[in-house]
């Protein structure tokens, strides 16, 4: 089972109200204090790599952090900043990752059956371990085989799909891949991936693309 996060295991609300509001008022204050670390600067580095042409200082580099924010971009580096003063939220017990109440019985009945579950998601491989290991749940991570985001590839091309069911040494028709996203669906239906349109919290799909539409994952069994 490959599983998207946002709107398939973890409420929408929960990212867009409480974890893009938390970094983004701490992103200035985290780039001053940490702006020597050799991982931030490494995050610094491909921000600006990306942008072609922010200065290298705190201030400018968090303002344009910012601004990536507000556009939705999903930027590799802003990613792994974003993972990284959530880091703090979670250590410090100001943040809990949240997850549906189905969640945690799916991933019982889906390990007690021998099946693998990993993850795909926009967000760093960081955000996504705090998540699942400081759930309202408990430890989820423990059930988790491989965590994979943006370093992969792009979530809306099949190539990136690919790439997974070969570092999971699986043939990509053994794998289920859950999302909200009918896009993200089509890449890995070309890819050979079987498919499942995640609608929650009441929401009508403007549109399934074809796709096998879920609920919960209550239904969904282990073959």
């Amino acid at each position: 089972m490959l599983l998207d996060i946002e709107g398939t295991t973890t409420p929408i609300d929960f990212v867009t109200q409480v974890l893009f509001p938390f970094a983004r008022a701490r992103m200035a204050a985290f780039l001053s204090a940490q702006w020597d670390d050799r991982g931030v600067r490494e995050d610094v580095a491909q921000i600006r790599a990306e942008s072609g042409g922010v200065p290298d200082a705190p201030g400018s580099v968090a303002r344009h952090a910012l601004a990536l924010m507000d556009e939705d971009r999903k930027s590799t580096g802003l990613k792994a900043l974003q993972g990284r003063i959530w880091a703090d939220g979670y250590r410090d017990g100001k943040l809990q990752g949240v997850v549906y109440d189905d969640v945690p019985r799916a991933f019982v009945r889906w390990r007690t059956s021998g099946v693998r579950i990993a993850i795909f998601s926009s967000g760093s491989v960081l955000a996504q371990r705090l998540i699942f290991g400081h759930s309202t749940a408990g430890d989820l991570g423990r059930d988790i085989d491989g965590y994979f985001d943006t370093t992969t590839g792009p979530k809306r091309e099949a190539g990136s799909y690919r790439s997974i069911a070969a570092a999971l040494n699986v043939a990509p028709a053994d794998v289920l891949f859950y999302s909200d996203v009918v896009a993200e669906l089509d890449a890995a239906r070309a890819a050979g991936m079987q498919t499942a349109l995640s609608v929650r919290d009441g929401k009508a799909p403007s549109g399934t693309g074809g796709h096998r539409v879920i609920h919960d994952f209550d239904g969904e069994c282990a073959a």
